[in-house]
């Protein structure tokens, strides 16, 4: 498992943010934690618990409190208030620092940036990105594909048919995310969110073909950049020796760091379309987050039967 940053150039383009500190180099600067912070108790100089390293969000209320105060109170808040490990401070609404906050800035090597958004709006998408950009991510082995609204991540050992399977699916309308590696991202306790490598992006691997894009090949309606997972499929060679689940009355899961993911084990044979069935599978996995279990279902039958019997 990897934890990220995000350099505060990205933040800057992502977020259009404008530079109201020129002299301040930010280029080494980094944003670690997702979370940020309106300072509202640490302007009035209660300090207890503030967390500095956090990008810190001025909005209209923090403006006016600060604009009812003297120089010199100022100077004695800004000073506390601003330290090097600040990754910046961005006002909203098109709001503009006072000089005192400006030069205090410059001091401390801390920019401050602007943007016209509305404070609400602003720090609901600013944590929004963060969120996904610094969650805990791992990397694993398979191709990630959303069929139907539902991201299937097809898992199992190289040379199944994982890629084949995803060709097939983008052939019949569906779009792919990733092919060979993942990148797994923990957004929430219940979201985990899929996406290609940079660098293998809109590509996949067919063994006696070779690297097809498919993004040039299909159209851009052909790929995701990013996917809920939602439902994982491991494809495995069939064994006459084992059992496999006939009937669905218990649901499987698969972990992955800390969230659990819906999960079925499906035996590869010649002449299986792989395609329709991770198809059904998708439709299935909806079905059931709509309430209709059709395993249960037919359960019941067989239980009522029974019981006229």
């Amino acid at each position: 498992m990897t934890t990220n940053n995000v350099k505060m150039k990205t933040l800057v383009e992502r977020m259009n943010l404008k530079n109201l500190t020129p002299d301040v180099d930010y280029a080494g600067k980094e944003v670690v934690i997702p979370d940020i912070n309106r300072p509202a108790l640490p302007l009035t100089g209660f300090f207890e618990n503030f967390d500095s390293r956090r990008v810190q969000i001025i909005g209209y209320a923090e403006y006016s409190y600060l604009e009812t105060l003297d120089d010199e109170r100022k100077s004695k808040i800004y000073k506390r208030f601003l330290t090097d490990e600040m990754p910046c401070i961005i006002f909203c609404r098109s709001l503009k620092p006072d000089e005192i906050l400006i030069q205090k800035a410059v001091e401390a090597n801390v920019p401050l940036f602007s943007t016209d958004i509305h404070t609400s709006e602003f720090t609901a998408e600013i944590i929004r990105w963060l969120n996904v950009a610094l969650a805990p991510c791992i990397s694993i082995h398979g191709v990630l594909v959303e069929a139907y609204g539902v991201g299937v991540l097809i898992m199992g050992e190289s040379g199944i048919g994982k890629s084949e399977a995803a060709l097939e699916l983008i052939k019949r309308g569906h779009r792919l995310v990733s092919d060979d590696v993942v990148e797994i991202r923990k957004v929430s306790d219940e979201t985990l969110v899929g996406s290609a490598p940079d660098i293998t992006r809109h590509f996949i691997e067919l063994r006696g073909i070779g690297i097809v894009d498919v993004k040039t090949l299909f159209g851009v309606q052909s790929v995701r950049e990013t996917q809920n997972i939602d439902l994982v499929i491991t494809l495995e060679d069939w064994d006459r020796e084992k059992e496999y689940d006939r009937l669905g009355l218990e649901e499987q899961h698969t972990e992955f760091l800390g969230n659990m993911v819906a999960s079925h084990q499906i035996p590869i044979r010649p002449g299986r379309n792989l395609a329709v069935i991770v198809e059904t599978a998708a439709i299935n996995h909806r079905q059931k987050k709509m309430g209709y279990n059709a395993a249960q279902e037919l359960y019941k039958r067989v239980q009522r039967n029974l019981t006229r019997k």
